[in-house]
């Protein structure tokens, strides 16, 4: 669950902290106030693409952070643990800098991370709704996405796409086995001569960075032992060294706390400094009795890497990229050997072929399924949605050729009314009923999402009245069971929220403009609900039906 979000001199956000409760919270506010600039930050800090850009003006860095509960033993908190990105138990931290210059820099629990770690966090972590959602759906491959995603055969479809790939890898070895026999015993040749080189030199992967290490350590071995002496002889060994000083200190001014009570904070001070003091004396006695002066061993060093350094230049890439090109070798050269057998290399295509029918097979079985769920999920979300005896359906079309994405299309279909064929999404669905449909599509696959905390960012545009209604008690339903942040321009959405924040503009000295968020009281609401009713003039009639609103909700 999202505890903190702040963000920092982010478009017109200045210093913005929003701390959401663990229900259903609306975010409200005027158009330009800033209201969807937080979803935006919060999906920056789950891997979003970042433009320098949105630095507000006038400042060098964005700066956003969330903070999340982490539940001891998930599997975030493994995946945490796997990458030694821990924090303090409980809590995770999520930062992201972005600079005016186009530089941008994560990190998590404080450890500096790719992107690809924020993203990969992410996951386990928000679940993000868009407004345009609803445009990606007219998209055939953002469908079949979609349903995997709701029938859990995400992996599944990797496994068909991977099976695949590898099928049709082995079919073009095949063609190339009969048609460029003298390029490939020269390829074959060139390849055997490399594997020889890098079977004798045995890169492996990380030396090269040991190495490194290693060398520097070897080539200063000389300078760190005198420094771990001399720092010894002062600690310890020399005339007047400060840790008899220390003791002697702290033993006069001991004998003098007798008589001054006041001085004991300093003797503790002191007693604890010569304790600290001692124990840096006795590392360093370890230290320097395993310092390596081995002139013999930075001889092999060097030796070692002057060999890599040159294998790199033979091969023109970097010396700790020598073991996945040898890794790469022996497969080409397997992928060769096949290719000189046609029997063998035959029944490599059909076993790869096997392989991906059995994916293929598991994962059409899994989408029939999800497709049926999916279907009437959504079916019943339309009828409360003002498109009453409305239908949804997934349809699974067989390929002509079978695909990464595997053996059929997906295919979302509707009908607005019982008397009307079922007929592709894309071309019956107005504005207004695509968005709709989007929300009840949304709100199906929101409630099976794992994650804690779900983001609906202006998704109820287009409709308005008892569907507004409908969709804020859908909301305020499914805050019972995660946290639910939305952003809203609805009265009837806001009023079934559990709380409610303001976005609000504020003029700056200069003639800048800055956001800030509000945690509304039921005054406060009844306010806003008003202004969302009836506009610039609230009348005592429009906050009474905003009281309402509040009160049905």
């Amino acid at each position: 669950m999202l505890r903190v979000l702040s963000v920092r001199d982010y478009v017109i956000a200045e210093r913005v902290e929003l701390e959401p409760g663990a229900a259903y919270c609306v975010l409200t506010g005027e158009t330009g106030a800033g209201k969807s600039i937080l979803v935006d930050a919060l999906e920056l800090l789950v891997g979003g693409r970042a433009d320098p850009t949105l630095v507000r003006e006038g400042a060098e860095r964005a700066e956003l952070s969330a903070e999340f509960d982490l539940v001891a033993g998930s599997p975030l908190a493994a995946w945490l643990e796997a990458r030694e990105l821990q924090g303090d138990p409980g809590c995770l931290i999520l930062r992201r800098t972005l600079e005016r210059g186009g530089r941008s820099r994560c990190f998590i629990n404080g450890h500096a991370a790719t992107l690809a770690q924020l993203a990969e966090a992410g996951e386990y972590l928000v679940d993000i709704h868009g407004q345009h959602e609803h445009q990606s759906l007219l998209r055939p491959a953002a469908q079949r996405a979609l349903l995997d995603a709701h029938g859990g055969a995400e992996a599944l479809a990797l496994d068909c796409g991977e099976a695949f790939r590898d099928w049709q890898r082995l079919r073009a070895l095949v063609e190339e086995a009969a048609h460029q026999f003298a390029q490939r015993e020269a390829e074959r040749a060139e390849l055997e001569e490399r594997r020889a080189f890098l079977d004798k030199l045995a890169p492996v992967a990380g030396e090269w960075d040991r190495l490194a290490a290693e060398h520097r350590r070897l080539q200063h071995g000389s300078s760190l032992l005198a420094g771990a002496q001399s720092a010894l002889e002062a600690l310890s060994e020399s005339e007047g060294a400060s840790l008899p000083q220390l003791a002697a200190v702290a033993a006069r001014l001991r004998a003098l706390a007798e008589h001054d009570a006041q001085l004991m904070p300093v003797v503790e001070l002191l007693v604890s400094a010569e304790a600290q003091a001692a124990e840096a004396m006795r590392g360093l006695r370890h230290y320097a009795s395993r310092v390596d002066l081995d002139p013999e061993a930075l001889r092999e060093s060097e030796s070692r890497i002057e060999a890599l350094h040159a294998a790199g230049r033979r091969f023109r890439l970097r010396p700790e990229a020598l073991p996945e090109l040898a890794e790469a070798t022996r497969a080409r050269l397997s992928d060769l050997a096949l290719a000189a057998s046609p029997a063998a290399l035959q029944a490599e295509v059909d076993a790869a072929a096997v392989r991906y029918a059995t994916a293929a097979k598991k994962l059409s079985a899994k989408r029939r399924s999800a497709a049926r769920a999916l279907s009437e999920a959504v079916t019943e979300g339309m009828q409360k949605l003002a498109m009453a005896g409305g239908r949804f359906a997934v349809s699974l079309l067989p390929l002509a050729e079978p695909s990464a994405a595997g053996v059929e299309s997906v295919a979302f279909e509707v009908s607005s009314h019982p008397s009307l064929p079922m007929r592709p999404l894309a071309k019956v669905a107005s504005g207004g009923e695509l968005s709709r449909l989007s929300l009840a599509i949304q709100l199906v696959c929101a409630r099976e999402s794992p994650v804690a905390t779900l983001v609906f960012d202006e998704v109820d545009a287009g409709i308005g009245g008892a569907v507004a209604e409908t969709v804020g008690r859908s909301l305020r339903r499914l805050g019972r069971e995660r946290q639910v942040l939305c952003v809203t321009h609805l009265p009837q959405v806001a009023a079934q929220g559990d709380e409610q924040w303001s976005v609000q503009r504020a003029n700056q000295r200069g003639g800048k403009v800055a956001s800030r968020v509000v945690r509304l009281d039921r005054v406060a609401r009844i306010e806003e609900l008003a202004r969302m009713l009836g506009g610039a003039e609230i009348t005592p009639t429009t906050r009474k039906h905003a009281a309402e609103l509040l009160d049905a909700g």
